[in-house]
């Protein structure tokens, strides 16, 4: 899992009725964009975690002017 601050961090719920949680990746505490995540949640929650293999990074783009490079 490689993940950059700014890309979201998409959390499947475990158990039945359990919703999907998603949250900003705030920073990357690994090396290579390796967990563990710093994260914040829409409520303003920030929690430091390394998520399991029910988690999928969705990557943000990049602004134009580093495309450009």
């Amino acid at each position: 899992m490689e993940a950059h601050t700014g890309d979201r961090l998409l959390m499947h719920g475990r158990t039945v009725g359990q919703h999907d949680r998603v949250a900003e990746i705030i920073e990357v505490l690994g090396d290579g964009g390796a967990p563990p995540y710093r994260l914040r949640f829409d409520d303003g929650h920030e929690h430091l975690m390394s998520p399991g293999p029910d988690s999928i990074v969705q990557h943000m783009e990049a602004p134009k002017d580093e495309q450009a490079r």
